[in-house]
């Protein structure tokens, strides 16, 4: 049993009683008894005193709040683990000087022929265009690679290029490239998968039992932070191995809910292999659903818009034969099995909902369209009309653009476009169910910190900084309902998961404080006691003992 000051159930759309309001049986409810994985009873220590046993294990939480466990709809545990474990950490570093001083010191600590690797480079620090000449210049000799903030590019130094052989002229069956400069030579700008992978081929191997680690160390993290499931969009090696290895010596302290990715123009026997994936499962991962990106993203070029950005570019989508999207939607959806999509360009997210009203529902779970950067308002009331789950990411606008314009992204599309980003408040109003998540590692992990950007519009941690198209707020109800409502919808599984209620999984989350009567600057760092998966009961740091 968990005894609370009381229990919360977010809900993005209260409903409107004909007659008179019923009173909600959470109002007055401060227990949640629970038996195996399932609760069995919600309301007052005095309702459900019969229930206790001389085996009951209680855990007391004075002045808490129970929610429905969060579940982050978008994240990348496994490639986003290891890289971060063994990775150069650039966030905040706002110049290139800053760039290269976090690197040195990774050169310094490292053998002379090591690769030196990064994350979240922000491409704001080059003047122009990126490039990995700089790289050349600071460490002469040192392959060097660092993924850029959205995931979809590298910036490698000249000796990688040297080492991988890249010519400029290699050719890609998506929209790749090896970016070269005016005398044709590799600038060291690498855009997309298809050629990024040409280089993660190269990167050193990591061990299972290493890799493991990070991923292992990174979910305490998230579960820290309040969460008790995420979705992976993703589902590439060595993701099964390194969730075995950890069910082997332990438990995952979150579900997971693995998506695999088609790739872009991939045929039938690939989109059959990840057919043959669903269902594969451990006691709290499992693969459900195909994830599709139509485009690319809109800060290297790659993301598809009905008009060319300033560059020139945005203009393509990243399956260059979209009749194959198209046939491999329709593939998917003829076996009951649920897609989600990457389309960032307002053409690439009307082309999605086209194809998914073409091929129709399944019954597992509603399709979704992911990220939705940029849409126009005759866009908006698609979603709920088609019952396509809108999954946002709301830190992407509050900490990769700025509110004055002179971001890449915002510099690149416009400001008419821009002035159509982010839309969480017109898709929520237009009846759309709006599921909120992270992309982690590209976004802030801690959901705290996510949901209270959401309201803010700005990084919750910045009191100074302009918000980002300000008037998409959301309210806390409505955010921490994206997370727990609406997450359960976005995986089919509203019958069993983002309520607190009999016969619901026991997926809980413990608050210090009700997060939904907070102001949004105090969310981030109100503490989370406990988070309860399947039953099992987490005590975070700052927990009171539960005691029998």
């Amino acid at each position: 049993m968990l005894f609370a000051r009381h229990l919360e159930q977010p809900t993005a759309t209260p409903a409107v009683p004909e007659g008179p309001a019923a009173p909600d049986p959470l109002d007055r409810a401060d227990t949640v008894a629970i038996t195996g994985d399932r609760i069995v009873a919600v309301g007052t220590a005095a309702d459900i005193a019969a229930l206790r046993g001389p085996d009951t294990v209680v855990h007391r939480f004075p002045d808490a709040t129970i929610l429905p466990g969060l579940v982050d709809v978008h994240a990348h545990p496994v490639w986003g683990s290891i890289s971060i474990g063994s990775g150069v950490d650039l966030l905040g570093a706002g110049t290139l000087d800053q760039v290269c001083d976090r690197l040195a010191r990774a050169v310094r600590e490292r053998p002379a022929d090591a690769w030196i690797t990064g994350y979240d480079l922000d491409v704001n620090v080059f003047a122009g265009d990126p490039t990995g000449l700089v790289l050349g210049e600071r460490f002469p000799g040192v392959p060097i690679s660092l993924m850029t903030r959205d995931a979809h590019a590298l910036v490698v130094s000249p000796h990688v290029v040297e080492l991988i052989g890249l010519t400029g002229r290699e050719t890609f069956t998506d929209a790749s490239s090896v970016e070269v400069g005016p005398d044709g030579r590799p600038t060291g700008y690498i855009v997309e998968l298809q050629a990024m992978d040409l280089v993660f081929a190269h990167y050193p191997e990591v061990p299972l039992d290493t890799a493991a680690e990070f991923v292992r160390d990174r979910l305490e993290l998230l579960a820290a932070g309040g969460l008790t499931g995420l979705h992976a969009l993703d589902f590439a090696d060595p993701s099964e191995e390194v969730y075995r290895h950890i069910e082997a010596h332990g438990d995952l302290p979150l579900r997971i809910r693995c998506s695999p990715l088609v790739p872009a123009d991939s045929g039938p026997d690939v989109w059959q292999r990840v057919a043959d994936l669903q269902g594969r499962r451990g006691r709290r991962w499992h693969v459900a659903g195909a994830k599709f990106m139509l485009d690319g993203t809109a800060d290297n070029g790659t993301a598809w818009f009905d008009h060319p950005d300033t560059h020139g570019e945005n203009r393509e989508p990243l399956w260059r034969d979209v009749e194959a999207y198209r046939a491999a939607m329709r593939f998917f959806t003829e076996r009951g099995i649920p897609t989600a999509t990457h389309a960032i360009g307002d053409r690439a997210v009307r082309f999605a909902l086209d194809v998914i009203e073409e091929v129709g529902p399944v019954d597992r779970a509603p399709h979704r369209i992911e990220h939705i950067e940029s849409i126009p308002d005759d866009l908006l009331g698609r979603f709920a009309e088609l019952d396509v789950v809108a999954s946002l990411q709301p830190a992407h606008a509050t900490r990769h653009t700025r509110a004055d314009g002179t971001d890449n992204w915002s510099r690149r599309i416009g400001p008419d476009r821009v002035a159509h980003g982010w839309r969480t408040r017109d898709l929520l109003d237009h009846g759309a169910v709006v599921a909120l998540g992270s992309d982690w590692p590209i976004g802030p992990g801690d959901p705290r910190v996510g949901l209270a950007d959401c309201q803010l519009r700005r990084p919750v941690e910045e009191p100074n900084s302009a918000p980002v198209q300000p008037d998409q707020a959301l309210t806390a109800r409505e955010c921490y309902a994206g997370m727990t409502v609406a997450a359960a919808h976005a995986a089919g599984a509203a019958a069993e998961l983002g309520r607190i209620a009999p016969d619901f999984l026991a997926d809980l989350t413990v608050f210090a404080a009700d997060p939904l009567a907070l102001a949004p600057e105090a969310q981030a760092a109100n503490a989370v006691l406990a988070t309860v998966v399947g039953g099992e009961v987490r005590l975070h740091p700052r927990s009171p003992e539960g005691r029998p």
